[in-house]
């Protein structure tokens, strides 16, 4: 398995991704919000938000699925990770398990191809270069696994996140082929 064919890093808009899924980076209540959550709701459609209202919440760190309605992905895969509050919250486990909650699901409903945003480095507060980190060894220790993902997209929303996430992926990929 090589990562680098696998995982990509782009600056985009992840309404737009024509995958399995589409994570959204989401609040406890599902009910829409601002930034990725809100862009979500309003391109899925009012059936997203309804659909939302039957789930319950989301506790931190975990994972619920629902239908993609209007959007191009089948699948929203709604996660919540941490607001930043320093680092001494477990911000870091958190975030980590809203990843590996996210690729659960994924595996569990058969999902080829997913696209995740910057979960928490937006309104969350949560350090980006950091972020960007934790992101990249969650998803590389999921494929280590018995995996049916073919696909993992980080669509960033600006340059820096983008810049974080590459070289994020990049030192990873060193790391494991020992370039």
């Amino acid at each position: 398995m090589n990562i680098s064919e696998i995982i990509s890093v782009s600056i985009g808009d992840i309404v737009e991704q024509e995958v399995d899924a589409i994570v959204n980076a989401a609040n406890n209540s599902l009910l829409g919000g601002g930034g990725v959550d809100g862009a979500i709701h309003k391109a899925a459609g009012p059936q997203l938000l309804e659909e939302c209202r039957t789930l319950g919440g989301c506790p931190t760190g975990e994972a619920r699925i629902t239908k993609g309605y209007l959007l191009p992905a089948k699948w929203v895969i709604h996660t919540v990770g941490p607001i930043w509050q320093g680092g001494h919250q477990n911000e870091d486990e958190l975030l980590v398990n809203a990843y590996r909650n996210s690729l659960l699901l994924a595996e569990e409903h058969d999902i080829k191809s997913i696209a995740f945003p910057g979960i928490s480095i937006g309104a969350y507060g949560f350090p980006v270069d950091r972020a960007s980190k934790l992101a990249v060894a969650a998803i590389i220790e999921n494929l280590d696994k018995d995996t049916s993902i073919e696909e993992i997209r980080l669509i960033c929303f600006n340059d820096i996140a983008y810049h974080h996430y590459s070289r994020s992926l990049e030192t990873s990929v060193d790391e494991i082929y020992k370039i």
